[in-house]
């Protein structure tokens, strides 16, 4: 993303249109989306109970990155956020390889999302395929994603509050069962649930641990807040603030709501391909209690898919504002979106409409390992800019960050030596191993790209500043 600045014209730069309360609830909303929603249902059928432990432990290092990315974002917040970062202090071809596997993160997760939104359609319409509800939902929302940014803020605040106010209900209402025993489940709900049916580790602590890479599609979205830098009013104070209510977003959406729902309903009820949230609405017996949950999970899909067409576009005009994609992705339309970025992300998205009609039972878990893989990578990225960072403050080769990360670079080590386990995990898991395969076909290609780049022109291998002006 671009400034005004920093762009051909003033008319081409984008419009700051994100105000404090968007950003907010932009960050919440990020943190809930399909891999709680439907993907636990899987995890749980793995894990059992310690899921809730599995999604603490990815919670902390998630915040170890986010406050990574929070001192890199105040230390010069860049519209291009951790591409430029990984472009700086790592390398121009890691700039450019960073931005565009961002690139297919969203992608990918866009094609994850219109696929659980079409299993959640099936819940009222069982009988209509899964690759034309995905379709509909994919020009649908790419009709929506041409609008202007204030308009995009709006309705992601809304879509966030929804699932939050959602979120929220579940949880009141999973207590209210558990202490006053009313409802169908109000017999059977107790907190003894979590250990009572073959333990707390019923499949084992390695069954456990290997339901971390399903964990880490959840979180998938967090770093988004860094995307809208150069959308952001007041990205300085907007920003932190984002990022510091990560812990409590995390202890209560994840860690407190599948608590709640693991202890009105024991895990065994629950398999994959069926949203937890729903199954327990509908154990409980509430009327249209389970009908009601399906709503919103879907609201939910449809807003993160609604964030993958927001983020690719913008990816796509970083990419070409450095040189490193066609230049005709730079040009902005009239409402200062980057519509034909978006509609080149949408056509690609659209390969998950094809693959929800060949394959509709493996969709899901083809695309979310895909997208695990890539989000690592991002997250990997954002970690080694920091460490670096940190040793040229250290030097007195740069300015301090007016907002340090706990723990400095100590953190920043901790999360990358996890998130190499998780890939290791990754590679052992028969299921999840092809993103790995994809990964790497995706690596060859952007290497012979690159090669070709500098072909053309050699000065992009020198750029060790970001191309784009600093924000704010």
């Amino acid at each position: 993303m671009a400034s005004e600045k920093a762009t051909a014209a003033p008319e081409e730069g984008y419009e700051r249109g994100l105000g404090s309360r968007q950003v907010q609830m932009i960050a919440i909303g990020g943190a809930i989306g399909v891999g709680l929603f439907l993907k636990a249902g899987a995890n749980i059928e793995k894990a059992g109970p310690s899921l809730i432990l599995m999604y603490a432990l990815a919670g902390v290092i998630i915040f170890f990155i986010m406050r990574a990315l929070g001192e890199l974002l105040l230390y010069r917040p860049v519209s291009g956020s951790f591409a430029d970062y990984s472009r700086e202090f790592i390398g121009p071809f890691f700039g450019y390889f960073t931005a565009w596997t961002y690139w297919l993160m969203w992608v990918v997760t866009g094609m994850a999302e219109l696929t659980a939104a079409a299993i959640y359609i099936n819940y009222w319409f069982p009988s209509v395929p899964q690759w034309v509800t995905a379709l509909v939902f994919l020009v649908v929302l790419f009709g929506v994603n041409l609008i202007s940014v204030k308009l995009f803020g709006e309705l992601e605040f809304w879509f966030s509050m929804v699932k939050v106010t959602a979120l929220m209900g579940m949880i009141v209402i999973g207590v209210g069962v558990l202490t006053f025993g009313f409802s169908a489940a109000g017999d059977t709900a107790s907190v003894s649930n979590l250990w009572a049916f073959d333990g707390f580790f019923p499949k084992g602590i390695g069954s456990s641990l290997m339901t971390l890479q399903g964990v880490m599609f959840a979180y998938l979205a967090v770093e988004l807040v860094g995307v809208t830098a150069g959308e952001s009013e007041n990205p300085e104070k907007t920003l932190p603030k984002a990022i510091n209510t990560l812990p409590w977003r995390i202890g209560l959406f994840y860690v407190g709501a599948l608590t709640v729902i693991l202890c009105v309903v024991k895990w065994t009820e629950f398999h994959a391909g069926v949203s937890p949230f729903v199954k327990a609405f509908a154990m409980i017996g509430i009327p249209a209690g389970a009908a009601i949950v399906n709503f919103v999970v879907l609201t939910a899909a449809l807003s993160s898919c609604n964030s993958g067409m927001y983020s690719t576009g913008r990816m796509l005009r970083t990419l070409a504002d450095s040189g490193e994609a066609p230049r005709v992705f730079a040009k902005l339309s009239s409402t200062k979106t980057p519509a034909l970025g978006i509609t080149v992300s949408v056509l690609f998205m659209g390969i998950g409409v094809v693959l929800n009609y060949v394959a509709p039972a493996k969709a899901f878990e083809y695309v979310t390992s895909v997208a695990t893989g890539a989000g690592i990578w991002t997250w990997l990225m954002i970690l080694v800019s920091h460490v670096l960072y940190r040793r040229k403050v250290a030097a007195g080769k740069l300015p301090a960050s007016p907002f340090p990360a706990p723990g400095g670079s100590v953190c920043s080590y901790i999360a990358i030596a996890f998130l190499l386990f998780v890939t290791g995990l990754i590679a052992y898991d028969s299921e999840s191993r092809i993103s790995l395969y994809v990964m790497g076909v995706w690596a060859a290609v952007l290497g012979i790209g690159w090669l070709v780049l500098k072909s053309r022109t050699p000065e992009i291998a020198d750029r060790s500043e970001p191309a784009l002006e600093k924000v704010g």
